[in-house]
């Protein structure tokens, strides 16, 4: 009996022995984080460093701004490439709900400027913050996320090529649509913006442009593979498997829209099934199309106006007036065409892309709204105009609407033909035909 007692006084005190020494422990981590937290927050880095340390091998788990703040330690004031290796790494492991997303993407990012990894190693990390949460991305690595999808796939499987293309896009887009709707209000010239305002109109415009980058950069890769010749067979492949499948044949649809794939069988096939599988203002706005394709003219406009007054959302009213006008130029009805791309701008006074149409519009009509030299050439400075404004509402196309700036300002009217025309330059000038819009005379 004697033994028993005696060994669960041991057994009692030595628990309590490791009780004691791990509040002992948790306290001294309690300490070295307030130290380091401190220190960090006033830039005392050398101080904090020491303390940083201590958490980093003893009390891992403690809290996640070790990580935070360590990753600048790591990276910006010791520039140790191994210590910032192992600080992804540690919060990876320790603290995995943390926004994981974004933390394979800074980490692949830093391997990447650092040359610490190979492709495939930083492809295997972005490909691992995808598939948590591509909307939490850098917007750069999704670029990069895409080529890698589509250099490992393109000839074995376009398939997976395309789905992934319209997840990127599509977050992407939801993105862009996120900082469009905060861009509004702060676009509004009647409204003087104060300090906090005008900072965060930079960032959202910043931010919109870099977006738009990328979703340029996504189209060019995409486009050199999604041809009509590619996709129709694909398609027809996998319809029957499809054909109830709502998202499978929006995409479908729109890729085979944007392509300019419509007078092929398979594109109205798409285009009925998706009307069925999900009635919504999309699916009706594609299938409008066909019902105007097949001659039924009133039908389609009525198809078209009930998917606009289906929408409540300002921005994607917008995006169907824009894709109403789209199929008025095809029609050949441009004074329509851009009288709708102006009812998209009065949903959404920042869509870029609605004023770049009306400045493709008017470029197109140099040759036909002019006889002299002069006058086809002052053609491109209304087309000038709404592409320099484009550029101006919209951060996100102003790479591409810069490249159409550059075009036009090349065919506006030279100082000799202006001199020959007989015009004094900047004066008023009425262009005449459809356009009917006055500019001023280059000076």
């Amino acid at each position: 009996m004697k033994k028993i007692t005696f060994l669960l006084a041991a057994m009692f005190l030595l628990a309590s022995a490791k009780t004691n020494a791990q509040d002992d422990a948790k306290r001294e981590c309690t300490i070295k984080y307030n130290l380091f937290k401190g220190d960090y927050q006033s830039k005392k880095y050398d101080e904090a460093y020491a303390n940083w340390i201590y958490l980093m091998d003893n009390c891992k788990d403690l809290s996640v701004n070790v990580y935070k703040f360590g990753s600048n330690l790591a990276e910006d004031v010791r520039k140790d490439p191994v210590l910032a290796k192992r600080v992804y790494e540690q919060r990876l492991q320790y603290f995995p709900t943390k926004n994981p997303a974004k933390v394979h993407s800074d980490y692949a990012t830093y391997l990447s400027k650092n040359k610490l990894a190979s492709d495939d190693e930083i492809f295997l990390i972005l490909e691992k913050g995808y598939n948590i949460d591509p909307t939490k991305m850098g917007v750069k690595n999704l670029y990069v996320y895409f080529q890698g999808v589509t250099d490992r796939n393109k000839d074995t499987n376009p398939q997976k090529v395309f789905d992934t293309y319209d997840d990127v896009l599509e977050s992407v887009s939801e993105k862009l649509e996120g900082y469009a709707k905060k861009l509004v209000p702060l676009s509004d010239s009647t409204k003087v913006l104060d300090k906090r305002e005008k900072s965060l109109k930079r960032a959202y415009s910043i931010n919109s442009k870099a977006l738009g980058t990328v979703e340029g950069g996504l189209d060019a890769i995409i486009s050199e593979i999604a041809t009509c010749e590619r996709l129709v067979p694909l398609y027809k492949r996998d319809f029957e498997a499809n054909k109830s499948n709502s998202v499978w044949l929006r995409r479908a649809v729109s890729r085979m829209f944007n392509k300019g794939c419509q007078d092929d069988p398979m594109y109205e096939t798409l285009a009925k099934a998706y009307a069925e599988a999900a009635p919504s203002p999309d699916s009706k706005s594609f299938y409008a199309g066909i019902l105007e394709k097949n001659g039924d003219a009133s039908g389609a406009a009525a198809m078209r106006q009930e998917a606009f007054d289906l929408e409540t959302d300002p921005l994607k009213k917008s995006k169907y007036k824009l894709k109403f006008a789209q199929a008025a130029k095809k029609r050949g009805q441009k004074s329509k065409a851009r009288s709708l791309a102006r009812e998209a701008i009065s949903f959404n006074p920042n869509s870029g892309k609605a004023y770049l149409f009306i400045a493709n519009l008017y470029a197109g009509s140099a040759n036909s709204c002019g006889k002299s030299e002069f006058e086809k050439r002052m053609v491109y400075v209304a087309a000038l105009r709404m592409a320099q404004r484009a550029s101006s509402v919209d951060p996100s196309i102003s790479g591409v609407a810069g490249k159409y700036i550059r075009s036009y300002k090349g065919n506006v009217p030279s100082k000799k033909v202006i001199f020959t025309a007989g015009v004094t330059p900047g004066s008023s000038y009425s262009i005449k035909c459809w356009i009917g819009e006055t500019v001023r005379v280059p000076n």
